[in-house]
């Protein structure tokens, strides 16, 4: 199995930006651990980021015909990108979108996502390991 995991707008910033919500580890933290799991599962993956809109867009867009999965933490994008969302529906490849932090625990305006629709399903709050789980369900799906 091949998954592309696209990380938005300021994950690249994850042991920098508010470190009592993301953490200490920073992004190349992230990435590594996600490639280490991700060989343990017998899964190929590539990781993309970006803090531009069109561009995850166009990340999504080069998936098609070339990944079984995405695996996408659209940042603030999450909650107002219908861009991203059509984008998603358009490539036809089951996606889950995953978040480090519990989007529903936090500000009113982080617990609607309008890209999940696009999704398979939904999974935050558990941290970097919730990238693994994605990838999992993934799997699953795939198997089924």
């Amino acid at each position: 199995m091949k998954v592309l995991v696209i990380n938005g707008p300021n994950i690249n910033f994850l042991g920098i930006r508010e470190k009592n919500i993301y953490g200490t580890k920073n992004y190349e933290n992230l990435c590594s651990y996600i490639k280490d799991e991700s060989k343990k599962l017998e899964v190929d993956v590539d990781i993309l980021q970006s803090n531009i809109e069109g561009e995850i867009i166009g990340y999504i867009q080069d998936a098609y015909e070339k990944y079984d999965g995405i695996v996408i933490n659209p940042g603030a994008y999450t909650h107002y990108s219908i861009a991203i969302y059509d984008a998603l529906k358009s490539v036809s490849i089951k996606t889950v979108e995953v978040h480090i932090s519990n989007i529903h625990s936090r500000e009113e305006f982080r617990r609607k996502s309008v890209t999940a629709p696009a999704c398979i399903g939904q999974i935050c709050g558990f941290g970097f390991y919730g990238y693994i789980m994605a990838i999992m369900g993934l799997i699953k799906e795939d198997e089924v």
